[in-house]
């Protein structure tokens, strides 16, 4: 791919980004009727989803020369067996993407222009397939709830036992529908490594006028069923035998748990420590578990991280930057991050301020912002290229996500 041709021409783009997105699902929708089905019936909603995609664009633009770029792609693809995605999919979208860029553009869409992003988009669509194709797993798998835990009102954390075997490491995640809203899928961590009776558990945040999210913390129950898609992510334990430190923010803390756990399974060598930011005490609704743990295992340090009594739960972050910036020994160390994608940018940023090295910071991808909304890629995003992942300090102020699938694209989860 000509990343550089791409980069320049989307900077075009980007100027009339909200004729760029308008367009392209006119066209989509002209020329493949059959696929307005599979998007919201509320203008509110389609100008949301809008937003969405022009973001999910600039995440890829921003992403294409990443080493982890191929991985990723092929990985999305086997996820979305779920939606039943066929060939004439990839087609659809690939040639009104090329026709919204070519309007959007003018005169700078040249013959070397359309030359690049089709190249470009035949690789991605070519990788997703590849993944698509390269697995015996099934599209999905039947879970069935068998605990329900609630924590105040707006977080549950559910325990699921798969009717098949569910392949996963610590520290990845899985989509979840539920068959009350069956066309809906969110992606949620896994919270906790690998079992022997391989139930596994969701920690789930409500999110206001989330459909799906309020359904899985308010409204199921044991014996209901669920649907996982594949696992994935990148979060997972490297065991360099160096120093490893966690941070984790609210119920971010999920995927660090997994990690945990397979740690106090498989002590390490070194030690490690670990940070957990919450916007209040109630929300450290897993205290304590790591109390337990940093009380059986030597070789752990705990951290919390809240804000003072009375102020803005944004304390929390500012407190956490003091910590860490207290502690020393950052270019030895390993370091996961799972929270908000500003968090973990922003707490990325200050680690390598502290000397942490950027090829030992680990966390999954953190996507660019969208065009005005200063929303995340969600929804098409994640059949374009980016998966969602919850907005942990601020549930309210999470996105609400949409997928292109073989059902209807669903509102806020």
């Amino acid at each position: 791919m000509d990343v550089r041709i791409l980069k320049s021409s989307f900077a075009v783009v980007e100027r009339r980004a909200e004729h760029a997105v308008k367009f392209f699902y006119s066209h989509l929708f002209w020329h493949n009727p059959s696929v307005r089905t599979l998007f919201p019936d509320s203008v509110h909603d389609m100008e949301r989803q809008r937003d969405r995609l022009f973001a999910a664009l600039t995440h890829v633009i921003a992403h294409l020369d990443d080493e982890s770029f191929g991985p990723y792609l092929r990985d999305l693809g086997r996820d979305h067996r779920k939606f039943l995605v066929r060939p004439e999919h990839y087609a659809a979208v690939g040639a009104s993407l090329l026709a919204a860029l070519a309007e959007t553009s003018g005169s700078a869409w040249t013959p070397s222009v359309e030359k690049a992003w089709a190249e470009a988009y035949q690789v991605m669509a070519d990788a997703m397939t590849a993944g698509a194709d390269s697995g015996v797993d099934p599209p999905w798998w039947d879970a069935e709830v068998v605990r329900h835990l609630q924590y105040g009102t707006d977080i549950g954390v559910l325990t699921l036992r798969p009717h098949a075997p569910f392949p996963y490491l610590p520290g990845q995640y899985t989509s979840v529908s539920s068959r009350r809203l069956p066309t809906t899928w969110r992606t949620y961590s896994i919270g906790n490594a690998p079992r022997p009776d391989n139930t596994l558990d969701l920690h789930v945040s409500r999110v206001d006028q989330g459909r799906l999210s309020t359904t899985l913390v308010r409204e199921t129950r044991p014996g209901d069923m669920l649907r996982l898609g594949a696992a994935g992510g990148q979060l997972t334990l490297r065991r360099e035998d160096r120093p490893v430190s966690l941070i984790a923010a609210g119920t971010g803390w999920a995927p660090i748990r997994a990690l945990l756990e397979d740690l106090a399974e498989h002590p390490p060598d070194q030690d490690v420590r670990l940070f957990v930011v919450a916007r209040d005490g109630a929300h450290l609704y897993d205290r304590p578990l790591i109390d337990a743990y940093a009380a059986r295992c030597g070789w752990l340090a705990v951290t919390y991280i809240t804000p003072a009594p009375g102020r803005h739960r944004n304390q929390a972050t500012d407190r956490l930057a003091t910590a860490l910036g207290h502690r020393g020994l950052w270019p030895d160390q390993d370091v996961y991050l799972s929270g908000p994608p500003q968090f973990v940018d922003e707490t990325a940023h200050l680690l390598q301020e502290l000397g942490a090295r950027p090829g030992r910071l680990f966390h999954d991808a953190v996507p660019a912002r969208g065009h005005g909304s200063g929303e995340r890629p969600l929804g098409f995003g994640e059949w374009f290229l980016d998966r969602p992942a919850p907005h942990w300090l601020d549930p309210s102020a999470r996105a609400p996500g949409v997928s292109f699938g073989s059902g209807r694209v669903a509102g806020p989860a």
